[in-house]
């Protein structure tokens, strides 16, 4: 296997960056707050590009709040927005939480933002304010999926009470689709288990239809449930990449980088089970095993019978799959999980590229591949530029990956099957399911029949039975 950072560059910038920003993902946590609207200290354009991208994915409304910095307020700090912010949050929605991320502008300045909390809470301590929780989300020191695990860690450690230990667990599932977390909710109801999964956006950021507009939609794991994380029996954590090289680490060596989970066994003494994200039979079936030594329960027969099929369709689509070459991209633990799964159906993953620079992306992909496949090339701090200048020695028959590599494969005639975040150019991405085996078969068949319709549509014969 061929690991590389980067190939060499004859260049200074990134060129079309295969991530996007920080307190874009702390943005998409507190969405999965109940009653939080978030709020971006920093520029107006920053909390912008986020609503841009989370509405044309979620096709959802989404308000997000900024301080508005300017000119003066870069030189001369940002207190007086800050408030001004708030205030206007509290008015015009009179939220139960209030997420705020930093921006790039705000931490090159050195805002102290958990002082700003606490003075605006002193000078307004006559009034019932709502919850305010923060994340450090610099992008220049790190991607979305930092900034989304920065976020629920610091939550966590905020919230989570101490306490007698109960008999629920926690589930912090990753920056997976609403489909997902309502697809998880319904696996761990089926095993009778009492939980809190956080973020849970999968009603804040897939609605159903309103008679009349809601400002903050309903949804969201309360504050109540988060507290709750601190007397849980257990954490399932998925992931095996997390933040553990992201913003947390990089601030000062003194700091050390901790997922949410981490801390909770660390602080609250909250035993921590890691695992991949379920996506593929060999991840879904640890994530199974792990919930039946949770609740003491089989495995309820639904999901046997999902296994089932999903085996049968392996076996079906074997032809068409086996052999073929991909070039899979996107954030580190969802193109780890994605590995996984192309290595069981036989399709060889040539390149495994992402944006994300945590620093153990190869040591990931040789332990789930097992030296399979000694040509792949696994490259972090990726851009699509730079994906672009690979393709042509790579040759590969399919992409797999987010919207943003679109315009490579239409330059190759090759097929791209959507999946992570975002997804702009295809409509209902919120409803896409990647997890279990249920959002594997999903996946499996997509990936089938993107090649079957390559394979017709570029026949010279045009054959109906394929």
């Amino acid at each position: 296997m061929e690991a590389v950072k980067s190939p060499k560059k004859t260049f200074v910038s990134t060129r079309n960056a295969c991530k996007l920003c920080a307190p874009l993902g702390a943005s998409v946590v507190f969405k999965g707050i109940k009653g939080c609207l978030p709020m971006i200290h920093g520029s107006q354009g920053c909390a912008t590009y986020i609503r841009r991208y989370m509405i044309s994915h979620f096709k959802e409304p989404v308000d997000i709040a900024s301080s508005n910095f300017s000119e003066e307020t870069t030189i001369f700090g940002g207190n007086r927005n800050f408030n001004t912010g708030i205030e206007n949050i509290i008015q015009q929605y009179n939220p139960e939480v209030i997420g705020i991320a930093s921006a790039c502008l705000s931490e090159t300045i050195g805002e102290d933002i958990p002082r700003l909390i606490r003075e605006y809470r002193t000078v307004n301590a006559s009034k019932a304010l709502p919850v305010f929780v923060n994340a450090s989300t610099p992008s220049y020191q790190g991607t979305h999926m930092d900034g989304f695990h920065e976020a629920v860690s610091s939550v966590v450690a905020n919230l989570a009470e101490c306490g007698e230990t109960g008999t629920h667990i926690n589930i912090f599932p990753g920056f997976v689709s609403p489909a997902d977390l309502r697809h998880l909710k319904d696996i761990l109801t089926d095993f009778g288990l009492d939980y809190v999964l956080f973020p849970d956006y999968s009603d804040s950021l897939d609605n159903p239809h309103w008679k009349e507009y809601q400002i903050i939609p309903e949804g969201g794991t309360a504050v109540s449930e988060i507290k709750r994380t601190g007397t849980a029996k257990a954490s399932l954590e998925f992931g095996y990449i997390l933040n553990l090289g992201g913003i947390n680490s990089r601030i000062t060596e003194s700091k050390a980088a901790f997922t949410a989970a981490q801390w909770l066994e660390k602080n609250r003494s909250v035993i921590r089970c890691k695992l991949g994200m379920p996506i593929g039979i060999n991840e879904t079936d640890r994530f199974f095993k792990q919930l039946e030594e949770l609740s003491g329960k089989p495995t309820p027969n639904r999901y046997e019978r999902q296994r089932g099929r999903l085996v049968d369709a392996y076996v079906d689509g074997h032809k068409y799959v086996f052999g073929k070459r991909a070039i899979v991209y996107g954030d580190e633990d969802m193109v780890v999980g994605l590995v996984a799964f192309l290595t069981e159906i036989g399709i060889e993953p040539v390149l495994v590229a992402s944006g994300g620079e945590s620093g153990i992306l190869k040591r990931e992909i040789e332990r789930i591949t097992e030296g399979k496949y000694p040509q792949m090339k696994v490259v972090s701090g990726m851009d699509f530029e730079s994906i672009n200048e690979m393709t042509e020695e790579l040759k590969p028959d399919i992409f797999i990956g987010n919207s943003k590599g679109y315009y490579i494969s239409r330059r190759l005639g090759i097929p791209l099957v959507r999946v992570g975040f975002p997804v702009h150019d295809r409509f209902g991405a919120q409803r896409l399911q990647h997890l279990g085996y249920e959002g594997t078969q999903q996946l499996f068949d997509r990936i089938t029949n993107a090649l079957i319709e390559y394979k017709q549509e570029h026949s010279p014969v045009g054959y109906k039975y394929i």
